[in-house]
């Protein structure tokens, strides 16, 4: 026990070795890659980090290393990671797992063998004859076969857990279709259940009748033996999937003799009894005459019995059901299910032919009806030449033997009929024990998914083998209801739809993920095609509607509906589904097609990067630019983190802010780009972010509210981004909240030194963001709900159109409106003119406003923009900008060059005086803007581009006196001089 023990620590240390490179660097291992596992924590590798940082750390133990190594100590932690399978306590069994012949063959061949071959197939026969009878059973086996390859494919794509046929949907093309599948298919094994034990009851019922024992009458007889029936059946299957294997064991056993017993049946001559029900043995005339179909019933045709045969061909999942139970699920599910088709299919073909052979289609079962001598004269049907007169019974309808009408032909022809019985009962009850089981593990499966709420109670496991025993209880509740109905045929149609619903899906996935040519998408099983797939997709759903369309459109609207659920419900999961990589691909696609499309004013949009810094911190910015671009147009968040930020920035705080996004249902990329600067990080990132055509057009920054405290190299930083913007030929959009937009001082981590903290100025009664309780920058805060959130009502929206930039000014509002909390907003734009033409210019700009169909006819001249403005506005301008005057004519004694070299961003006289003018017409238009938009819900005015001899100080200082006093969010819009709006058609 020493020696093995310590061989194995060895082995696992020889595992863990280092690599050539570095002692911590390790050589690969199985266990790094095992992180998808459900349950299972993944062993983690060390990080670059941790490999770069830790340099001189190892290099510093070199010594002690080659020290312990000399001793025989290994230098490296021996840890214990254990299998992919839990590990059993030594004196504990481990869970039961299963090969290939009893997991999957075995288990498919006793369900396909199922309660429609011995009660309902020679039926079939007798129905669509021979011929159509193996054209029904080969369009089964194609559609089962060509789904076999597809899961085949699925299975052998990575390890396959319990969940069978839901699992493999729902990790192929993700919750939206594997969820609404789940649930189907869970429900369709509990109705399979019911079916077979329905034909189990069937055969007792005739048999108690054979005895002369009725218990209530023929249906409910049924009732109360299927009631019976499945509940020692779900005692069985609570017992443990060992005893139920056994039991599997056993029926096919019963099986394998009771079809022997039938074939020997064929070849045995047929008593006169035997002869009186129609059984002949084999004759050439009888299956010549049973080769063509003979209709019978209102609802017979070819189609309805191909909807009564299909559930035979359904037990082609029970192995893929319990793939967690299964020693090799890739190797046994395409193994075993192939297998078991190609065995059924034989079997299935030889039971058409030699009962199609043996038996004619009436008889009457009376053994007096034999002819006496030659004499056939007014004899009718296939029996006067085999020496029987059954004219009576075919004429009045009353015949009770013969294909047509007799469901237990099979067990009559047999050698001896009571080992056929068994066979009835053990195919029944095989398969009502195999879909018993399967349709808890599948929703098992499902329910731990939280895809769908209030079913989580039913994913809990007991024991070992982690049996859903709260499943088997709802299953059984579900087969119980069904059982009720008591008729098999009724079922089959039902059970039909929903396997061939699911098929469709399995085969879709597989196709679709072979088409979207995932890197991920390698399946170690190669005998499938793509375009076998999509045929076996297609095919399954025409099926569907050609069964019975009612029953097709029922099963699709629950398919859409519960698919509508999961869309809606967006449930937190991550399969790296096909649907993933054929978004991806459509996008690339999409992404290189637009790339030679030139561009048209008819098709601009403003493509936003929004510089939010952390975008949890400024909500209002976020929920502005989303306001306008949602389902429109390109949306980034740009964060520029400066390298002291970079160090106290959590690891995972892109993952949180993107997650913080989503569930304020944001659409925009968060781009976080290190930088040593604003200015310079807001210059890489307008030239280097996008794809193609789907790059930013415009610059929006938040207002640097705290420019008379802030350093001249952050206002500088500031006004520089600003001029940069204009220079590269960008639009630029600035947004003022009175409040201010930033809210990292509830935060623990500070915001990068490109956006200071926003500091609360004039008008401290103005609408704020509601603020809640905030965690860290890694967006785990609450949702804070800003001014953008509210129903605007009937409020304004009021348009400055002081200059042409192109029609931004315009288009932005104009976006604005069509969204639902502004869609009652009334837009009012004020233009600048003059008295005498005041009508005039007013008429004008609707007329344009009218050809460029934008619903705007409030419009405002602004006839007194050039009156000065009020002498205690015109001082407080004065004032602001007092602190950043240089007051170089003013000095005496002191070098005025010297001054300016000291303080290079400081206002000189001259340059005061040069934009003197400029500066008043601001402070004029603020005070319009302050006496008509006191009330409006938002404010936008044309930005102002200034010179580039224009003082960085100056310039902020003329964006604070534009937008101050108002109570509102206020905009500084500008385009870049070219059209965004047309009214031409081309």
């Amino acid at each position: 026990m020493d020696s093995s023990a310590s061989e194995c620590r060895d082995s696992q240390t020889g595992l863990r070795r280092s690599s050539f490179y570095s002692t911590l660097d390790l050589v690969p291992q199985l266990e790094h890659y095992a992180s998808t596992l459900p349950r299972k924590q993944a062993k983690s590798r060390p990080s670059l980090g941790t490999l770069r940082r830790a340099f001189e750390e190892v290099e510093a133990g070199m010594e002690v290393t080659n020290s312990t190594t000399d001793s025989g100590v290994s230098t490296l932690p021996v840890t214990d990671n254990g299998d992919e399978e839990s590990q059993a306590p030594p004196n504990e069994k481990g869970p039961v797992r299963f090969g290939w012949v009893t997991g999957v063959m075995v288990r498919c061949m006793l369900n396909i063998w199922g309660v429609i071959l011995f009660l309902r197939f020679s039926w079939i026969v007798s129905q669509a004859g021979i011929l159509l009878t193996c054209l029904i059973i080969l369009m089964s086996v194609t559609v089962t076969s060509v789904t076999a390859l597809s899961i085949s494919a699925i299975a052998t794509n990575g390890r396959v857990i319990s969940g069978g046929a839901y699992f493999m949907i729902s990790r192929s093309l993700g919750p939206e279709i594997g969820g609404p599948i789940g649930m189907v298919f869970s429900f369709a094994n509990a109705l399979a259940c019911a079916l077979n034990t329905l034909g189990f009851a069937e055969v007792v019922r005739n048999l108690l009748q054979e005895f002369g024992v009725v218990m209530v009458d023929a249906v409910n007889d049924i009732r109360i033996v299927g009631v019976i029936t499945v509940t020692i059946l779900l005692f069985i299957s609570l017992a443990g999937m060992e005893w139920e294997s056994k039991a599997q064991i056993l029926f096919f056993v019963v099986l394998m003799v009771s079809f022997s017993n039938y074939l020997v049946g064929t070849v045995i001559p047929p008593s006169l009894e035997k002869q009186a029900q129609g059984i002949f043995g084999y004759h050439s005339e009888i299956f010549i005459a049973n080769l063509k179909p003979d209709w019978r019933g209102a609802d017979a045709d070819f189609f309805h019995m191909f909807a009564i045969f299909f559930p035979s061909a359904i037990g082609i999942l029970s192995g893929a059901n319990i793939s967690g139970d299964l020693k090799d699920p890739a190797t046994a599910i395409p193994k075993g299910t192939l297998m078991a088709i190609f065995w059924t299919t034989i079997s299935y073909l030889v039971i058409a032919v030699t009962v199609g052979a043996c038996v004619v289609r009436d008889a009457s079962g009376n053994i007096t009806d034999i002819l006496t001598g030659n004499i056939t004269e007014g004899c009718v049907g296939l029996g006067c030449g085999l020496g029987w007169n059954f004219t009576e019974c075919i004429q009045t309808q009353t015949c009770k033997y013969g294909l047509a009408k007799n469901f237990e032909v099979m067990g009559q022809i047999s050698g001896f009929t009571y080992l056929i019985t068994a066979g009835v009962f053990a195919a029944s009850l095989s398969s009502a024990l195999g879909f018993l089981v399967s349709a808890p593990k599948v929703f098992q499966c499902l329910c731990r998914d939280n895809i769908y709420p209030y079913i989580g109670f039913f994913a809990k496991g007991y024991g070992k083998n982690d049996e859903p025993l709260r499943a088997y209880l709802l299953c059984y509740i579900i087969a119980v209801a069904f059982i009720m109905i008591a008729d098999v045929n009724t079922i089959a149609v039902l059970i039909s739809n929903f396997f061939l619903c699911s098929y469709s899906l399995i085969n879709f996935s597989c196709f679709h993920a072979s088409i979207t040519n995932s890197p991920g998408w390698r399946p170690s099983f190669h005998y499938y095609s793509k375009w076998t797939a999509l045929f076996g997709a297609v095919i399954s759903v025409v099926l569907m509607f050609l069964f019975k369309w009612w029953a097709a459109l029922i099963t699709f609207c629950i398919i859409f509906f519960l698919f509508g659920y999961v869309i809606y419900n967006k449930p937190k999961v991550n399969w790296g589904s096909s649907v993933q990589a054929g978004t991806y691909n459509m996008a690339l696609s999409y992404s290189v097609s637009l790339s030679g499309v030139e561009d048209h004013v008819k098709n601009f949009r403003p493509q936003c990067l929004v510089l939010t810094g952390p975008p949890n911190q400024r909500p209002a910015l976020v929920d502005f630019v989303g306001s306008f671009t949602k389902h429109i147009s390109l949306m980034i968040c740009g964060d520029i983190i400066t390298e002291q930020d970079s160090h106290t920035r959590p690891q995972d705080a892109t993952d949180g802010l993107v997650k913080w996004m989503n569930k304020r249902k944001v659409r925009s990329f968060y781009t976080p780009f290190t930088a040593d600067s604003l200015r310079v990080g807001a210059r890489h990132l307008l030239q280097a972010s996008g794809l193609g055509k789907l790059k930013p057009n415009t610059l929006v920054l938040g207002f640097k509210a705290n420019w008379r405290e802030c350093s001249p190299e952050s206002i500088e930083d500031y006004i520089n981004t600003i001029y940069d913007t204009f220079d590269s030929n960008h639009c630029l959009c600035i947004l003022r909240m009175m409040d201010g937009l930033d809210i990292s001082e509830q935060f623990e981590f500070g915001v990068n030194q490109g956006f200071e903290p926003d500091d609360s100025v004039e008008n401290g009664d103005q609408q704020s963001p509601e603020r809640e309780s905030v965690d860290n920058i890694s967006g785990s805060s609450d949702q804070i709900k800003t001014v953008f959130q509210n129903d605007q009502g009937k409020k304004t929206i009021d348009v400055y159109w002081i200059a042409d930039d192109g029609g931004l000014t315009l288009l932005v509002p104009y976006l604005l409106t069509r969204r639902k909390r502004w869609h009652h907003s009334k837009v009012r734009v004020f233009i600048v003119g003059d008295e005498h033409n005041m009508e005039e210019g007013r008429n004008e700009m609707i007329a344009l406003l009218k050809r460029f169909r934008l619903d705007f006819n409030d419009v405002i001249v602004m006839t007194d923009s050039e009156k000065r403005p009020h002498p205690k506005n015109l001082s407080r301008f004065v004032d602001s900008v007092a602190p950043f005057r240089l007051y170089d004519e003013q000095q005496e004694g002191v070098s005025v060059q010297e001054l300016r070299q000291s303080t290079p961003w400081k206002i000189t006289d001259k340059e005061f005086e040069a934009f003197k003018l400029k500066a008043e017409r601001k402070v004029r238009l603020n005070e319009i803007i302050r006496r008509n938009s006191q009330n409006a819900a938002l404010v936008l005015v044309s930005l102002p581009v200034p010179r580039s001899d224009c003082p960085s100080a100056l310039y902020m200082a003329w964006l604070d006196t534009l937008t101050c006093g108002l109570h509102c969010p206020a905009v500084l819009i500008r385009g870049n001089q070219q059209n965004v709006l047309t009214f031409y058609c081309q």
